[in-house]
């Protein structure tokens, strides 16, 4: 449990053979490169073998291609170094060739399909007319012209009653009046200029309708019809052809997909004249497994070397936790990751945020029910929330227990506790006058404890690295913690009846650890070497007066915070009173529908509400304390 241990690992061979360790190399999901150049930037006469990668363009005009096609492709995995671009480039391009053939006349059928039906809209409009197309359309003097015009610009018309047209609207639409104008071939240009100025759309009828209006109808009918059953015709070669395609785009572009990401891995090689390297991390109990993935590769040279050995390279962090643990490593990576020589707060993460959540959202129904969501979410969604869940709920579900609450029901489980413990009801009232105290009081004691131990593993980490002033005077370092740790002391004894607040216990354990939080950066300088006031104490000791108020006002809003904790236990419980009652007022069915909806609305408002909140004690009066989070994060090249 914790950051797995890394080892330097570096691997070396002749040119000839850096195909087939980069196909091995990206496979490799517990090593983590580094890159090319820092190495390069740091010894002559080494190069990047970063070569300009011919795949992208390809395989993104290949995707292009299978966008335009809009087929979803099969997964395939192939990977082979025996690849011919302009083969893959030909076959692509003649099969967008003849999609975009097919796709051609496809759109052409429906553009005359469409032309021919709104010149149907038109004929309709007078079919009851006795007049013969053929005898309108040759009018010498006189122009028409069916069309459809957008409703807003009908009225506009008026503007243009002088004109010579005449305008004829025979339906209407949502969108569009279905008409038709007349004029003079003299004013010809002058009308269709206006109407064209009023967004007219032209609906030309086609020229092999002739005769009467019912004759064309007919025609256009058939002629419509006829187009349709082309279109389903070249809808359906369409489709075959894509089938037939599918396959072979698929192993297209699995192949060039492999082949780019093999060249991106260039940027990981180092040249050495007529070898090459690669260097990264590997962790401790993967060396074993990284030598076997490369035995069959007799050339390749393999050596592993404590993980500091280079002092270029600072090794990344790869955390390994337990099956409780592991998933609460996804609130570690939201703050920071842990640095390789630091520690994984990780299990602490998992014990207190649980600890917390269970304590302010206890429910045995309600943790069961979010223990069943979170199952779900992990199995079928994969989501680390979903694990997270699992492992609240069941802090939930017993401090539901403790409180005696089945979804908001506080007398279900007195049998239990009789059957058990000898008690006639459950031994802790949550809503009674006498408790709220005690909670409140138990939720600033969690608080106290819970800053100490923040500020203990501040100690601790710090106990390791040179930085003595931190350790000793900060205020998360041992004089913070005298300090702090004194006043809680002397708090939970005075209310013991024992008196410790005299002048040598104030002194001593108040005021002399306090001084030292006050002069931590003029001891940092002299324990540096440098002049403890450089800009003279007066400057120092109004700055530094200012900053010790805002260290002792953060002690005490630190703390104060925790009554969260507290306010969220009375919270769920009156939340859940108020459900039970409404449930008794409406009886019945109505009850249990209002108690079904009130447990889901609490679950759902109360248990984000409240999972925010612990994820804030975590981040803003813990973290804040210990956790620093400038480490490296462990990747491989497929992360």
């Amino acid at each position: 449990m914790g950051i797995a241990k890394m080892k330097l690992v570096n691997i070396t061979a002749d040119n000839e053979y850096l195909s087939d360790v980069l196909l091995k190399f990206v496979d490799l999901d517990y090593f983590h490169p580094e890159l090319a150049t820092k190495f390069v930037d740091t010894v002559h006469g080494l190069t990047t073998l970063n070569e300009e990668n011919p795949i992208t363009e390809v395989l993104s005009n290949v995707q292009e291609v299978v966008s335009r096609l809009d087929i979803e492709l099969p997964q395939e995995n192939v990977r082979s170094r025996e690849y011919n671009l302009e083969k893959i480039t030909s076959y692509v391009n003649e099969v967008d060739s003849e999609f975009q053939r097919i796709d051609h006349i496809r759109q052409d059928l429906k553009k005359v399909i469409q032309e021919n039906r709104d010149a149907l809209v038109q004929i309709k409009n007078i079919e009851n007319m006795d007049l013969n197309l053929d005898d309108l359309f040759e009018c010498k003097y006189t122009k028409i012209r069916f069309g459809r015009l957008p409703i807003q610009n009908v009225e506009k018309l008026q503007y243009y009653r002088n004109r010579p047209f005449i305008f004829k609207s025979f339906s209407t639409d949502d969108t569009y009046s279905w008409c038709l104008y007349m004029t003079t071939a003299k004013y010809e240009g002058d009308v269709d200029n206006i109407f064209s100025s009023l967004y007219f759309e032209r609906i030309r009828i086609p020229e092999f309708v002739h005769g009467t209006p019912g004759r064309a109808k007919e025609s256009l009918q058939e002629e419509i019809d006829s187009d349709l059953k082309q279109l389903d015709h070249v809808e359906e070669v369409l489709k075959e052809k894509k089938e037939g395609w599918k396959e072979n785009l698929a192993k297209v572009v699995s192949e060039l997909s492999f082949l780019n990401h093999t060249y991106e891995c260039y940027k990981y090689v180092v040249g050495l004249g007529e070898r090459f390297s690669i260097t990264g991390f590997v962790a401790e109990d993967d060396v074993a497994k990284l030598k076997a993935d490369f035995q069959e590769l007799k050339e390749v040279e393999i050596e592993v070397r404590p993980a500091h050995s280079d002092k270029r390279l600072t090794p990344p962090t790869k955390l390994k936790n337990g099956w409780f643990a592991r998933p609460f490593s996804m609130f570690i990576e939201m703050y920071g990751t842990p640095e390789y020589d630091g520690f994984d707060p990780t299990p602490i993460v998992a014990v207190t945020y649980s600890l917390l959540f269970g304590m302010m959202f206890g429910d045995v129904g309600q943790g069961l029910c979010v223990i069943l969501v979170g199952w779900l979410a992990s199995k079928y969604k994969h989501m680390k929330l979903g694990d997270i869940m699992v492992r609240i709920g069941i802090f939930s579900t017993i401090f539901g227990f403790v409180f005696g609450s089945v979804f908001g029901n506080e007398t279900m489980l007195n049998p239990l506790y009789h059957a058990l413990l000898g008690l006639v009801e459950k031994p802790i009232e949550v809503m009674s006058a006498g408790f709220i105290l005690p909670l409140l009081i138990t939720a600033v004691g969690i608080g106290a404890f819970l800053n100490m131990f923040s500020i203990v593993l501040n100690i601790i980490s710090h106990s390791k690295d040179e930085n003595k002033a931190e350790f000793l005077f900060s205020q998360n370092g041992i004089a913070g913690l005298v300090f702090y740790g004194s006043i809680v002391l002397g708090a939970v004894l005075t209310a013991m009846g024992i008196k410790v607040f005299n002048i040598f216990y104030i002194i001593i354990f108040i005021l002399l650890p306090l001084v030292c939080i006050f002069l931590k950066e003029p001891f940092e300088r002299k324990l540096a070497g440098h002049e403890m006031f450089p800009e003279g104490f007066g400057s120092f000791f109004m700055e530094g007066f200012f900053e010790l108020f805002e260290i002792c006002l953060s002690y005490i809003t630190n703390t104060i915070s925790y009554l969260r904790v507290g306010g969220f236990v009375l919270s769920h419980a009156g939340m859940m009173m108020a459900v039970t009652m409404i449930m008794e007022m409406a009886g019945g069915f109505a009850g249990v529908i209002i108690g079904i909806f009130g447990n889901i609305l609490v679950m759902c408002l109360e248990g984000l509400i409240v999972g925010i909140q612990v994820l804030r004690l975590e981040f803003y009066e813990m973290f804040s304390r210990y956790f620093t989070g400038n480490g490296r994060v462990f990747k491989t090249v497929n992360d």
